[in-house]
């Protein structure tokens, strides 16, 4: 008697970790799609991405760069002080988006440009985001906002 119920507690141990094991490989696999890992300009050149990740990249928008097509076409370079991207990006741009700001983009390098496809700017005059911040630090380009 003692032995079957051994046995039976035994079956539902192993088909709870069955069932776990499952249901973590069905959320990983569900946000495989989801999660974009954030690059630096200096890291993309070093190690380019290939053209089906996507992934975001920040830094500054470098000065002169911006400049707007036909359209909704826009271009220019992002920076962290130690290389530049090209980007281009079809959309509106946020309001407070300009040249020597902190910029975040997702979207994907393909052919030596970053094609956005979505465009973050700072949201006031002193934030910027943590990855900004610390990938412009590693380069030594960043200057601590005056309060």
């Amino acid at each position: 008697m003692k032995s079957l119920k051994k046995q039976r507690r035994i079956q539902v141990i192993a088909v709870a970790v069955v069932a776990l094991i499952a249901a973590t490989a069905l959320i990983g696999y569900g946000m495989r799609d989801g999660i974009n890992f954030f690059r630096a300009p200096s890291q993309i050149i070093a190690e380019p991405p290939g053209p089906t990740e996507v992934f975001r990249i920040g830094g500054l928008v470098e000065e002169g760069t911006l400049r707007r097509g036909e359209g909704e076409q826009i271009s220019f370079s992002v920076t962290d002080g130690g290389a530049s991207v090209p980007v281009v990006y079809s959309g509106v741009l946020p309001d407070l988006f300009e040249e020597n700001q902190g910029m975040v983009g997702t979207g994907s390098y393909i052919n030596g440009v970053f094609q956005a496809t979505e465009i973050l700017a700072k949201h006031d005059e002193t934030y910027m985001p943590k990855e900004v911040v610390d990938a412009l630090k590693e380069q030594g380009v960043y200057k601590e906002p005056d309060s």
